[in-house]
């Protein structure tokens, strides 16, 4: 048993107290640790235990010099003393969460009387561990705090994906198709997928600009961490800050508690900014700061938090014609065009069109406990010939009204050509000519542009005497 004061410098690690019980990867390799106490044997114990387990560990001798720690670092669990010279733990800890303090905390302490438990409670105390203790008892507090915040984060992420993903809608987390404009943004994704540099996603609405993040995420060093997708147009603009850096109480009327923001939420994982153009002048501002230092300020505080965040944004819009009409900060563009990649509409995409139809067919029709339906010759040249102007959303839209009425409602696409069916020989001869006549009789660049061989231009203007 560890006890007080100098013997806890003096205590070892327990057997096995490195691993979790489970045999799964330690939650602890990716915690930051705070430990405040007065007794220097006691914080060296934590910390002897606590450094070959986690990614930070950092100790204080009391409050005020914890305080000064906080301001400048985001812990995911902080140990703290309760009986301290000068300010009493829990009446410190109630002081930071009014101030807009999120940080779980485990309390040692040696009173284990009722007033202490409901002075923890109501302190915001996640767990407490009694003195004297073992080091796997700390442990096993620990990781049980991790846990409880994961899931904690994970539940308000998933009901917030609820809200926003319709019937029958599920989150892909890889780009479907195999033309060649969509193996290009494969390619571009998967190469910027290992380092944290923003990358911008452009492209038409509907396009698949968030599927692309998501398979970024995926296939990044952050893929267990979360991924959060916010859609800046839909957050009212007097609401944003409050929703991406969080709140203290009372930070406005009605604000009755502190609440964690979404980017705190997404801390050592991506953040997806959905439209970022749409960013008020003020979160953009704020959005600099996070992009250069990674500190955010909960609305109604003045305590800074530093994340670990890996940011992908995207726009409908050139961002360089919001920033010549002063809507969007000409640094921040700066900022975030370090890697831009667009994305191709979906008519540019071939085949790609026939892959995912056939793809939502199954999983609507399985979604809404429907027939399938079959996409026939005459179904395949429709949905290839029509332009997609809503891309992808327009074609999975399609598909569920399809199997809603038991038919491909083929007239609401792009009509077939009027002129009656002319043979493959004379369309040849026309579409040649025409690209000869355009390129001025330069038939390696016809052919170029025909994406056919040089060969095969000389041997049909040989055919037609030319």
């Amino acid at each position: 048993m560890i006890g007080n004061g100098a013997q806890a410098a003096r205590a070892e690690a327990v057997d096995g107290a490195s691993l979790p019980a489970d045999g799964k990867v330690d939650i602890l390799k990716g915690a930051s640790i705070l430990i405040v106490d007065d007794e220097p044997g006691m914080r060296h114990f934590l910390t002897r235990t606590l450094q070959p387990l986690c990614r930070h560990v950092d100790e204080a001798p009391n409050a005020e010099a914890a305080g000064a720690l906080l301001k400048h670092r985001q812990y995911d669990v902080m140990v703290l003393d309760n009986i301290m010279p000068g300010q009493k733990g829990l009446d410190w800890l109630a002081a930071q969460r009014a101030q807009g303090g999120f940080t779980d905390t485990i309390l040692i302490t040696a009173y284990a009387d009722l007033e202490t438990a409901i002075e923890a409670l109501r302190a915001g105390v996640s767990d407490f561990v009694l003195k004297p203790f073992r080091s796997n008892q700390i442990l096993t507090a620990l990781r049980r705090c991790l846990e409880m915040a994961r899931l904690r984060r994970e539940n308000r992420l998933l009901r917030r994906e609820l809200e926003t993903v319709g019937l029958g809608r599920r989150r892909r987390h890889e780009l479907v198709g195999g033309d060649t404009a969509i193996e290009v943004v494969r390619g571009m994704l998967d190469r910027v997928a290992r380092v944290s540099t923003p990358v911008l996603i452009t492209g038409a609405s509907g396009s698949g600009k968030e599927v692309a993040a998501r398979h970024l995420h995926a296939r990044s060093p952050r893929a267990e961490a979360p991924f959060v997708p916010i859609q800046c147009g839909s957050i009212p603009e007097d609401r944003i800050e409050v929703e991406l850096f969080g709140h203290a109480a009372g930070a406005y009327p009605g604000a009755q508690a502190g609440r964690e923001g979404l980017l705190a939420s997404a801390n050592g994982g991506t953040v997806f900014l959905d439209e970022v153009a749409e960013l008020s002048p003020a979160a953009q501002n704020a959005l600099l700061r996070v992009l250069e230092d990674g500190v955010i300020r909960p609305v109604g505080t003045e305590r800074a938090m530093q994340l670990d965040l890996r940011f992908v944004l995207s726009s409908s819009r050139p961002l360089q014609a919001e920033v010549e009409a002063g809507r969007f900060r000409e640094d921040l563009f700066f900022r975030v065009t370090v890697v831009e990649i667009p994305m191709p509409p979906l008519g540019a995409r071939g085949g790609d069109i026939i892959d995912l139809a056939e793809l939502f067919l199954t999983e609507i029709a399985a979604a809404l406990q429907l027939p399938a339906l079959e996409i026939t010759q005459p179904v395949r040249a429709a949905l290839l010939r029509h332009d997609w102007p809503g891309n992808i959303r327009e074609l999975r839209n399609f598909i569920e009204r399809s199997l809603i009425f038991g038919r491909f409602p083929l007239e609401t696409l792009a009509p077939p050509p009027e002129a009656g069916i002319a043979p493959l020989e004379e369309t040849e001869r026309r579409e040649i000519l025409r690209a000869l006549e355009l390129v001025g009789g330069n038939r390696s660049e016809a052919a170029r542009q025909l994406g056919v061989s040089r060969k095969t231009i000389d041997r049909k203007c040989a055919q037609w005497g030319l």
